[in-house]
């Protein structure tokens, strides 16, 4: 049917069959403010070359998926984030998840150690285990991982200021344990451009942060070819509260900084892009969600050609999902479980190479053994029971989906120009750009709230008062004494003289040009601290001071 035909008997349908049909709403929005029309057709994606745009899965540029068999194949990893108190504690809890069929660790650390702070720190007081587990050294990694073969089991770090150190922690206990550097899986997050976008856990100016990610990246590449040297995340600014597009946009901005970044070092992009990965969120609209991630891949493959990439799998946009925590409400907890499987839905069916389900106890507190489990089981049914992984890409070919899967496409590129405008990615950190169009994006999503064009169920409508009917986890009240104890018995054992060297050759590797992975390495395994090991660095680098952003 020619197009002219469809416009005509659209015309028609609007004058006769919609006439006089009033809708709920006077607009209709994405969960990012973005307007939806009532109906999609052919002239939505005029000119759609199924080849140029789509493709089969497996094939560029991997709209429909990175693995020809997606889900078919094998189903996502489901890694649940997990992490409070002690290393003791968190143990048990990735044990507890391994039981029920986990089959990949996430690890969440508190903030002293996200800043690489020792736990005995004085920055450090009253927030040890509060948000993740304290990992203060070599000894808290072996205990954290005791009982559980790091040559067999997937890990990720959500780690990004001290990453390196936190990862020559887990290199050291695996080879404690008999493992080789080439036997280990995972990733660490190492994602530095984002903290100073979004989640502010930094510690050194940019400059010598980059240095760290790319030695990490020449390291992995020679040493650890399974591990995953950086999870470039566009989570964290979505939950500082940006829309869709600016998550997609300036989550790969900041991967092609990085890409270019080690292209500059000298490094072969089809040696070290294969092992690049990603981190989004999974928020509440499911066709915008979906949408994000099919564009995701298209556009990474296109620039990725453009920069030379021979390999496949060097344009290969492999992801993490995480569902909103931003979206989850103190008051009805119950409520999370729903809009979780909703968010987790989009995520599998946008093509997740991983996933975790947030817990229904977020909004209150760090999650219990049954929200966990439930969260976990949510996962599980939708891939044994749904049917959604029967088929790759279920939703190709619809005319809204591909409709938006474009307009993704388009608003992203529009902010690579205006980035590029002003001087590249860490030009417009500096002059605030990215924290303002977030901050800008937040006041909006939240002013929809307060004035109930956004409706939170549970939250500002459908409310009840009611006492919160769940349980609530609680740590060991005498994890931090315990921790200290460790630390100050660790110091006092140590081979002071290795201790010194190491630091020392630390500290000129620093000061030079070499990679600095193996002088980290070296210290760690001569019981440098974490905040040891990083005042090294700091004393050579300094700490970032953000610059006020009006």
């Amino acid at each position: 049917m020619s197009d002219d035909k469809i416009k005509q008997a659209k015309k028609e349908w609007e004058q006769n069959t919609l006439a006089g049909r009033k809708e709920r709403l006077d607009k209709f929005l994405t969960t990012s403010s973005v307007p939806i029309d009532r109906v999609y057709g052919p002239e939505n994606i005029a000119d759609f070359d199924y080849l140029e745009k789509l493709n089969f899965p497996g094939q560029y540029p991997f709209t429909r998926g990175v693995q020809p068999t997606m889900h078919r194949g094998r189903l996502w990893t489901m890694r649940q984030f997990a992490g409070f108190g002690t290393a003791e504690e968190t143990n048990q809890r990735f044990k507890f998840l391994i039981g029920h069929g986990e089959t990949g660790l996430s690890t969440a650390f508190d903030y002293p150690t996200l800043y690489g702070r020792d736990s005995d720190d004085k920055l450090a007081l009253g927030e040890f285990g509060k948000c993740g587990v304290a990992i203060s050294s070599l000894e808290d990694m072996k205990i954290l991982f005791d009982g559980i073969s790091m040559k067999d089991v997937s890990t990720s770090m959500t780690i990004n200021g001290p990453a390196a150190v936190v990862w020559a922690f887990y290199i050291a206990a695996a080879e404690n344990q008999g493992a080789q550097k080439n036997q280990l899986r995972g990733t660490i997050q190492n994602d530095i451009l984002k903290e100073y976008i979004a989640q502010k856990s930094w510690i050194f100016p940019p400059e010598p942060s980059m240095r760290l990610i790319i030695d990490t990246f020449e390291y992995g590449t020679k040493e650890l070819p399974q591990w995953n040297t950086i999870s470039i995340s566009g989570y964290h600014i979505r939950e500082a509260g940006s829309t869709a597009v600016q998550e997609l946009a300036f989550t790969l901005g900041d991967g092609l900084a990085y890409v270019d970044a080690a292209m500059e070092r000298g490094l072969d992009l089809d040696d070290f892009a294969p092992r690049l990965s990603f981190f989004f969120n999974a928020h509440n609209d499911l066709f915008e969600e979906i949408a994000k991630y099919r564009a995701a891949r298209r556009i990474w493959a296109h620039e990725m050609k453009k920069r030379g990439a021979k390999k496949d799998r060097s344009m290969w946009l492999r992801f993490h999902t995480q569902t909103a925590g931003c979206s989850l409400t103190a008051q009805q907890p119950e409520n999370n479980i729903i809009r979780t499987t909703i968010q987790a839905l989009a995520a599998v069916m946008g093509g997740t190479q991983s996933l975790h389900t947030n817990s229904m106890d977020e909004a209150l507190a760090l999650p219990s053994e049954k929200a966990v489990k439930i969260a976990l089981r949510t996962q599980q049914i939708i891939g044994h029971e749904s049917g959604v992984t029967n088929t790759i890409d279920p939703l190709a070919g619809s005319y809204f989906v591909e409709y938006m899967t474009d307009f993704m496409e388009d608003e992203t590129y529009k902010y690579f120009d205006k980035v590029e405008s002003l001087g590249g990615v860490l030009k417009a950190i500096e002059k605030g750009f990215f924290q303002q169009e977030i901050a800008n994006a937040s006041f909006k999503y939240q002013n929809e709230i307060e004035t109930k064009k956004r409706i939170m169920v549970g939250a500002n409508e459908f409310t009840e008062e009611e006492d919160i009917d769940i349980p609530i986890l609680k740590m060991d009240p005498e994890g931090e004494r315990k921790q200290l104890e460790r630390l100050n018995k660790l110091r006092n054992g140590r081979d002071q003289s290795k201790y010194t060297q190491a630091l020392e050759r630390l500290r000129k590797a620093a000061e030079g040009e070499e990679n600095m992975m193996p002088c980290i390495l070296e210290a760690v395994k001569a019981h440098a601290t974490l905040g040891e090991t990083c005042n090294v660095l700091r004393e050579i680098f300094g700490e970032y001071d953000e610059p006020p952003i009006y």
